[in-house]
Formats: C-alpha cells, structure tokens, sequence
C-alpha cells in the first residue's frame, strides 16, 4: 500500500459518513501527504513579514507609513489582533522586519533598507536587495523547521502593499488594472483607488521589458515582504512543509512563488477569502479558487488573521483525525450488538 493509499484508507475509516467533514478534512489530508509520513502532532508558528513601501509617497495610500512601525511593535509585543489571536491559541509567532522605515529594527533584525525605493520612479529594490529579501523568508522557515514545527502560517505588515501586491499580480497575470486593484484598508476612497490603478499601470508598461519572471516583478514592483514570503513558501515546498496563506497580499507572494517553483502549490492552504478584488485572480493563478476556502468571514486586516483562525480550525480537525473511532470498530460494534440483542430475543422465545 502506498502513502497515498494508506492516508485515504485511514480517513475512510474516520467514523462518520465519508467527506461529511469537508473542506478541512481535505486540507488535512493535503498537509498530511505534504510532510509524507504520519505526524503524532500539530505543531505550527505563525510568521510575520514587515516592511515600508517607498510607493507610498507617491500618493498609492491615505495612511501614514509609520503605522508599519507602530502595529509592528504591538506584534511584537502580543497587542495586535493577530497576535491576540496566536496567544488565546498558544501559537508561537514572530515578527521579522525586512525593511521597516526605521533606524531601530522591529522584531527580528532582517533589515534590507528602510523601506523599498518609490516604483513610479525607480525599481522597487536592486537585485541584491531581492536576493537579501529572498535569505530572509528562507532562513526563517528552515529555523522553524529546525525548531521542531510542523505546519506554517504567514501573516505581513506594511502600509502600502496592497498596491504592490496588486503590482506583482498583475505583472504575473497581465490582467485588468481596473479590475484587480482594490481599496486596501481605505474602503471606498474612489481617488485614492484611481491613482493606485494609475501608478502601477504606469510602472509596469515601463518594466514591462525587464519582467520575465516572478523575481523580476517583485525586485521592480514589489515589496521585501512580498518577496521575503515568496522565498518563505518555495522554502516551505522544499522542506516538506504545509502552510496556510493569509488574504491578497500572501495571495499575491503565493502567485510569485508558484510561477518561480511550481510544487510550492502542493503545499500551499488557503485560509480565507479577502475582500480585495484580485484575491479570486491570484487563487486562480496558483492553481485555486473560492471553493477551496475555508473561512468567509469578510475580514480584510492582514497581519495573518485569517491565516491563525483558520490553524485552529485545523488543529482540531488533526485531533479529531488521532483520536476518532473508526468505521470498522462501529460496524464491528453494532454487528455484535446486534446478535446480542437477537440471541436474547431468541432465548426468550
């Protein structure tokens, strides 16, 4: 019997209608066939990328960029939403700042500039500050693995990246500005949408001959978290690790990912369905789509939100996975309730 054999055979038998648990029995079975042995346990961390975007002086955001700074201290510090949400769960996490606009670091010190260059001027980052990105996302998930965790959860910070993200997808996609260009957190600000569609219209018809690959896209129009979770999930694919995304901007690095090292979707899990528009096109491009969702919850904070709730979702589907009864014992159970219950009718006739 093969692997593959042995995990639907051992799900078959779970004791309750077969698929009645759905959407995360399936997700299960991806993350038990993604690690290719049997885990005796769930051990996840949830891993915070942060970084500014030089775009953001171009007008591409309402906010002010040292919020990035602000919310990623209170990440660190296990007051942010997120990471209320890993402490209620006991989920360990951590926060690594990969271009924070700042002169102290924020977290773990990975640190490539303060922020990115403006991409309506310049490309986003050189291409030794891609392949410093690329360390990053990659060392982290490799000392995870090193400390024993099993299963990943990817979260980011930085005001702007809503606009690289669409940026990056719609370099990989070639699809309508208009149309996968979203708010961000500024709902309904139809201005700040417009010059958001007309920026990274601008920069990518003026890249656009310098873009042949993921890579290319994320040094001229990313982000260093954007490309730091990009390495983070190929490293993931190569260490045999499964991981949740979070909303677009995970979407988006997944994208990436996928058109650079295409198995990285074989270990991918979406967790829940974002707001912004290209959340569809980005799932699509990386082999999947709304159906493949578990959580619809109209969230749209970030940070790995939906990412963490949907862990403890699944943990408990692993749970019940080890310790369910099985179909067979059941069916054994029933049968010899059953002739128990006939051979006292029969004695009492």
């Amino acid at each position: 019997m093969t692997f593959v054999e042995e995990v639907d055979e051992r799900l078959r038998n779970l004791a309750r209608p077969p698929g009645s648990l759905g959407l995360l029995e399936r997700q299960a079975r991806k993350a038990i066939l993604a690690w290719g042995r049997w885990e005796t346990s769930f051990r996840p961390k949830h891993l915070i990328f942060a970084a500014d975007n030089g775009v953001c002086r171009s007008g591409a955001v309402a906010q002010l960029a040292e919020i990035t700074y602000m919310q990623s201290s209170h990440m660190v510090a296990g007051t942010s939403a997120v990471t209320c949400f890993c402490r209620c769960n006991g989920i360990p996490w951590e926060v690594i700042d990969v271009g924070i606009d700042s002169a102290d670091s924020v977290g773990l010190d990975y640190k490539i500039a303060r922020g990115t260059a403006d991409f309506a001027y310049g490309p986003a980052m050189t291409r030794d500050q891609l392949e410093a990105a690329f360390a990053a996302g990659r060392e982290r998930v490799e000392k995870a693995v090193a400390e024993g965790y099993n299963f990943l959860s990817f979260g980011e910070m930085g005001i702007g990246n809503t606009t690289t993200s669409a940026a990056v997808l719609l370099g990989l996609t070639r699809g309508d500005v208009a149309s996968l260009t979203g708010y961000g957190s500024s709902h309904g600000n139809f201005r700040l949408a417009l010059r958001k569609q007309e920026l990274i219209r601008t920069a990518l018809t003026r890249y656009a001959p310098q873009l042949h690959d993921g890579a290319d896209i994320l040094q001229y129009v990313g982000g260093f978290d954007l490309a730091a979770l990009t390495a983070a999930m190929r490293a993931c694919a190569d260490k045999g690790i499964p991981f949740y995304i979070d909303g677009f901007i995970t979407a988006a690095a997944l994208a990436a990912a996928v058109q650079l090292q295409p198995d990285v979707r074989d270990y991918a899990l979406p967790s829940h369905m974002s707001k912004e528009p290209g959340m569809s096109a980005a799932l699509r491009y990386a082999g999947f789509d709304e159906y493949d969702v578990p959580l619809w919850a109209d969230l749209s904070l970030g940070e790995g939100t939906g990412a963490v709730l949907a862990v403890t979702l699944l943990r408990s589907l692993f749970y019940a996975i080890w310790h369910m009864d099985t179909l067979d014992g059941i069916n054994a159970d029933a049968a010899r309730r059953h002739e128990e219950q006939k051979g006292g009718m029969d004695h009492g006739n």
